[in-house]
């Protein structure tokens, strides 16, 4: 009742003086996703338009460099404990000998000194190994949250690189509207002011807010964008779709 009330008190108040801006529908929240790892595409899940959930993969790399990095870091603790199953035969068997009185404790010390920094240099190569596992999760790219793919910038078979964006995800729960206002009329809005939006193709008539007014102005048009947050339950709202605010 509250919502209408205030719909007709504004659009009463409409009539007397609007100042009408267009805009477009924006996500609040939109990524660029690109993988942390270079590798060719072995599989690509969506498409352009498309409807992601969180945790879904987007798309995959091949994993022979990782492959090749694991297998040299396996390599390396499987030598360090072959030496270290030698080192410590010896040192068993120098004790037992020092006991005799046939070695002297300098040669134990030293076999003691060699165990201990085979042991350090294990665990040093078991934390690479673990280190170079988790990166496989890294292969497969996921969907940070739900959202729709408005850009696909991947192919199989083409090279990922890090930094270049292979997806444009936006997020639909989070959906503004963006629009400019002239320099002259900036003294008619204020944070958090109620305005009339409206998306003329779904014939969408809503309250929204003015919830950012961006400082920077444009040298050449002298405009300043503003943003304007509302609701709606249609669930056909898209960003890029044409809007209107009316602000009285």
């Amino acid at each position: 009742m509250k919502k209408i009330v205030l719909l007709l008190t504004l659009s009463l108040t409409l009539m007397a003086e609007t100042l009408t801006l267009s805009g477009s529908v924006i996500s609040d929240n939109q990524k660029m996703i690109t993988s942390r790892f270079m590798g060719f595409v072995t599989n690509v899940y969506a498409s352009e338009g498309e409807k992601v959930k969180k945790g879904e993969v987007l798309y995959t790399i091949d994993s022979r460099e990782i492959d090749s990095a694991k297998r040299q870091s396996e390599l390396s603790l499987q030598m360090y404990q072959n030496q270290y199953t030698n080192v410590d035969l010896n040192l068993e068997r120098y004790k037992r000998l020092f006991k005799k009185d046939m070695v002297s404790k300098y040669e134990v010390e030293n076999l003691q000194l060699a165990a201990k920094n085979l042991q350090d240099m294990m665990s040093i190569a078991k934390a690479r190994v673990q280190e170079v596992e988790n990166q496989y999760k890294y292969l497969r790219i996921k969907a940070p949250n739900n959202a729709v793919v408005v850009a696909k910038n991947i192919k199989v078979g083409e090279m990922a690189m890090p930094g270049m964006p292979a997806f444009i995800l936006s997020d639909l729960t989070d959906l503004k509207i963006s629009a400019e206002i002239a320099e002259g009329n900036l003294s008619h809005i204020k944070y958090g002011k109620k305005v009339i939006v409206k998306i003329p193709s779904l014939g969408i008539k809503a309250i929204g807010t003015i919830s950012a007014i961006i400082p920077n102005s444009n040298p050449m048009t002298h405009t300043f964008k503003i943003k304007i947050s509302f609701k709606t339950n249609n669930k056909s709202v898209y960003p890029g779709m044409y809007a209107t605010v009316a602000i009285d």
